[in-house]
């Protein structure tokens, strides 16, 4: 008999585990640990999202002839780890095997890869085929390359996978990307559609009363029905998104107040716990597009969010091991209280961490060029920065989030990922936003007392590390305007950097 172990983001019925075991002779673990719960401080809402989806799982197995033991948190026993759940049912019932789909976080499957001898039984650790490219392929495709570069992985991706591609295998439209497509600044109209919400059923009233009850001290907000927790939530999101997506091209990195999901999907938690395949969404995308229904630049654009960035950072988590520490530009600020409290002047920062803490949610260049850029030109501890956004997002796991933080958000990769990092003043916030207009602070100053920010800390990072990127061919246009600035000018802006950081915590 064999043990089949299925994660909290392994919600799939194609899981390689599944197709492993006998549904007749073997049985399925699925448990709620303290080790998962609590390894960094989860937004409440992830966690109900996860537990929520979880408990469906685990009933659809059961009513499709699955034998089914469920260890809930809230349950007669509460386990530690994942490895003392196991431990309770092989105790309980001793199995030939244990069969795990690999984990998409490299702590696990370190502990994982001890089992064996823990357990004095074979385990076996399938491959995750519910990515569009395996590791290993992702590795041929990395060997030998001078520099990882996303957009020709991407070109590469729709080659091999034949999305958006005409029959003679070139780009639809003869472009491969559309992003200066992207980049119009939203001013109230077109109106944004209204995000789809769900009924809560008794599975969710429970877990949202568990949640309560056991992470009172938790950050964030929970609202049940707000994400998909099952597959046909998930299906009817996607529909929800296909048909609202004739907009996204166009303001895709657009930014305004109390409008946390514009003109976004909301599919990515669904995607990245299992509920959805990356290939059914992008062909729903493409399908839209030959029936006239969003433009090329919108399917595009939404398309390589998913074969570009989406495969791009999970090779990259396991090829580079970005796992491990990475601190390329030795920063090591703290991070600041008002990255979880929202109390701040910036009104940019406001908007992005208060609209976090109610729905677990910012879009991508909220996180990138809001809260990224910030932490990035603040030389704040790109480790600790990591840790927040694995704990803040409902999306967030370590293989997608560390390789955006790290690499592509704070450059603490050694330029590994990205040829160049996203540091931006606050004049690329004010393209993209209404942020600036009621902001305390001035956009248009870059030193005194109610100077902008991002602008002083933005010019200190250019000059801290002039050493580094002057001679970097896509950061010329940056060093070209620092030198036309006079002596006094450039001192200026150093002492105000220099005072910025100082005073961090009280911005």
């Amino acid at each position: 008999m064999q043990l089949g172990l299925i994660l909290g983001d392994q919600l799939s019925r194609t899981l390689p585990t599944l197709r492993r075991l006998n549904r007749d002779r073997d049985f399925i673990v699925m448990a709620e640990v303290w080790a998962e719960a609590r390894y960094v401080p989860h937004h409440r809402q992830k966690l109900f999202n996860c537990f929520s989806a979880m408990r469906h799982f685990a009933d659809t197995l059961a009513s499709a002839g699955w034998r089914v033991r469920y260890l809930p948190l809230d349950g007669a026993r509460v386990y530690a780890s994942l490895r003392e759940a196991v431990e309770a049912v092989v105790t309980e019932n001793p199995v030939d095997r244990i069969v795990v789909t690999e984990p998409g976080e490299h702590r696990l499957l370190t502990d994982i890869a001890h089992w064996e001898t823990h357990f004095g039984c074979p385990v076996e650790v399938l491959e995750d085929t519910r990515f569009l490219i395996s590791l290993t392929d992702f590795a041929a495709w990395a060997d030998g390359r001078k520099a990882l570069r996303m957009e020709y992985f991407y070109r590469w991706m729709r080659q091999r996978t034949g999305l958006l591609m005409t029959e003679d295998n070139r780009p639809e439209g003869d472009q491969w990307n559309f992003d200066a497509d992207n980049r119009r600044a939203w001013r109230g109209d077109p109106p944004t559609p209204a995000p789809l919400l769900f009924e809560p059923d008794s599975i969710d009233q429970r877990v949202a009363a568990m949640i309560d009850d056991q992470f009172a001290d938790g950050w964030g907000d929970v609202q049940p029905g707000l994400w998909p927790v099952t597959r046909a939530q998930a299906e009817a999101s996607l529909n929800h998104a296909v048909s609202h997506l004739d907009c996204f091209g166009d303001y895709q990195d657009a930014m305004a107040n109390g409008e946390p999901w514009l003109f976004h999907s909301r599919l990515s938690s669904a995607l990245n716990q299992g509920l959805l395949s990356p290939l059914e969404v992008c062909e729903a995308v493409a399908d839209a597009y030959y029936r006239d229904r969003i433009p090329l630049n919108a399917a595009e654009g939404f398309i390589r969010q998913i074969i570009g960035w989406r495969e791009f950072v999970r090779g990259l988590y396991w090829h580079l091991r970005l796992y491990e520490p990475q601190n390329g530009l030795d920063h090591h600020q703290n991070l600041p209280t008002y990255f979880w409290s929202g109390e701040t002047r910036m009104n940019c920062v406001h908007q992005t961490v208060t609209q976090t803490r109610a729905y677990g949610y910012a879009h991508h260049i909220q996180r990138l060029m809001v809260t990224g850029n910030f932490a990035l030109i603040a030389e704040l501890d790109p480790e600790a920065v990591s840790e927040w956004y694995l704990s803040v997002y409902v999306d967030a796991y370590q293989w997608v989030e560390r390789p955006n933080t790290l690499g592509m958000a704070l450059h603490a990769d050694g330029g590994r990922m990205t040829s160049k990092p996203y540091a931006a003043s606050g004049q690329y916030i004010n393209r993209q936003s209404d942020y600036c207009k009621t902001c305390w602070y001035k956009v248009k100053e870059s030193t005194g007392t109610r100077a902008c920010p991002f602008n002083g800390l933005y010019w200190h990072f250019l000059m801290r590390h002039q050493d580094r990127f002057r001679s970097n061919g896509r950061m010329g246009l940056m060093y070209r305007n620092l030198d036309k600035k006079s002596e006094a000018e450039r001192t200026a802006l150093w002492q105000q950097g220099e005072q910025l950081i100082a005073r961090l915590t009280s911005l």
